[in-house]
């Protein structure tokens, strides 16, 4: 049985508590600025690329916090998913910039749903140090 002071997520997890918060926050504006798009609004195609811009770079924001938590916390698992975010993200931010869309829809659609569930996971439980033989 945890303790008060073991459960409680530190200030690493607390901060990536809130770089994969907006991160879900910005990424899930992709789509609607899309759409503005497609339904005939071009201005909605300059709203999805400074959102693109906004979604990347928290991405590897993200990837340095992900990176101290490995490094403060012992826990590799936020530096492999964000790693693998980031992968997706930048191969589908340069397949849209090339007009790739065959590549760029479903590539969004799944970066989409990673960052979601990263969202779920990283408030389910305490981010705290974990022990040698806990890891």
């Amino acid at each position: 049985m945890l303790t008060v002071a073991e459960s409680r997520t530190t200030p690493t997890g607390w901060t990536l508590r809130a770089v994969v918060s907006a991160h879900a926050v910005a990424i899930a504006g992709q789509p609607v600025f899309a759409g503005v798009y497609l339904s005939g609004d071009y201005d909605g195609l300059s709203l999805h690329t400074a959102g693109a811009n906004v979604v990347t770079s928290l991405g590897y924001v993200q990837l340095i916090v992900a990176i101290a938590v490995w490094v403060r916390l012992r826990q590799a698992w936020p530096f492999l998913t964000t790693a693998a975010v980031v992968a997706a993200e930048t191969v589908q931010y340069f397949a849209g910039l090339d007009g790739t869309l065959w590549l760029h829809l479903p590539l969004g659609v799944m970066t989409i749903v990673a960052v979601a569930v990263q969202f779920i996971d990283v408030w389910r439980r305490p981010l705290r140090r974990e022990e040698a033989g806990n890891a």
